[in-house]
């Protein structure tokens, strides 16, 4: 029987980093950005909105689609890896925690986060750095992404920016978040031995000692011709951090706008 645990990150916040980086482990399988969910919520839709599952008794089914959920998320990683230890990236595992632990028991989920400016400020140098590609935000003809506000505005009200944060927020509002592992993506880089001890900790296993900060090994990977030109899954070689450019990239008056909006967020884990 396969450990299934879960990265549930914010977008631009590091996931595909500490994917890898607990790939360095051999124990552990780490997807990239991974289908599971979506086949478990797929089954979801189908127990909630099913004529056959109305037609039978509940309690029944309820044990039938959690049972077919969780040896069906054994079988998808038994067909992929024969490591015991796996962890499953997707940004819909946080908010369906109550459905995952009803799915398995001491479910374990760790949450990458970032400084709201500095996500989107990665969001606009994605975006200004491919201007010979489709964007999917920029119509002229309806005045649509033509300034740098609007591209934050549109990018806060929809996916994947927009939907993580809502999610989060609720998240907190559940009480969800006590049962979440949470690491800020700068203390990662500065800290990186700390964070990772904290990663194992929070598991329940001991911490493998072989992990390498210097540079990065990249594990995993996908093509990011799906993901447009926001995905961005290819990792840097060097181990650093590079300054903050929020306030070049956004100006002061929209970077304050952000974190004014975000308040919550900001108290919460300590940016300033």
């Amino acid at each position: 029987m396969k450990k299934i645990l879960f990265n549930s990150s914010l977008p631009r916040a590091g996931s595909t980093l500490f994917q890898n980086i607990v790939s360095d482990n051999p124990e552990f399988y780490c997807t990239p950005t991974s289908p599971l969910a979506g086949y478990v919520l797929g089954a979801k839709n189908t127990h909630a909105n099913s004529q056959a599952v109305k037609a039978q008794d509940q309690e029944s089914m309820k044990k039938a689609f959690l049972g077919f959920c969780r040896l069906g998320m054994q079988g998808y990683f038994n067909n992929l890896t024969d490591k015991k230890l796996i962890l499953d990236k997707s940004r819909d595992w946080g908010i369906n925690y109550d459905l995952l632990n009803m799915i398995n028991e001491d479910v374990k989920i760790v949450c990458m986060i970032r400084d709201v400016r500095a996500i989107y400020a990665s969001m606009e140098k994605n975006f200004r750095k491919n201007p010979d590609k489709q964007n999917h935000i920029q119509d002229p003809s309806k005045m649509q992404g033509t300034t740098l506000a609007k591209r934050i505005d549109l990018w806060a009200s929809g996916i994947p920016v927009g939907i993580a944060l809502d999610r989060l927020k609720d998240v907190f509002d559940q009480g969800l978040d006590k049962k979440i592992l949470f690491i800020r993506y700068e203390d990662l880089m500065d800290f990186p031995e700390k964070e990772m001890k904290r990663f194992y900790e929070y598991i329940g296993i001991p911490y493998y000692e072989e992990h390498q900060f210097e540079t990065v090994t990249q594990h995993t990977y996908e093509n990011d011709k799906f993901h447009g030109i926001y995905g961005d899954h290819i990792l840097r070689k060097e181990f650093k951090r590079k300054p903050d450019d929020f306030n070049e990239v956004l100006g002061y008056e929209i970077s304050n706008k952000i974190k004014n909006h975000y308040a919550w967020f900001f108290k919460k884990f300590g940016y300033v």
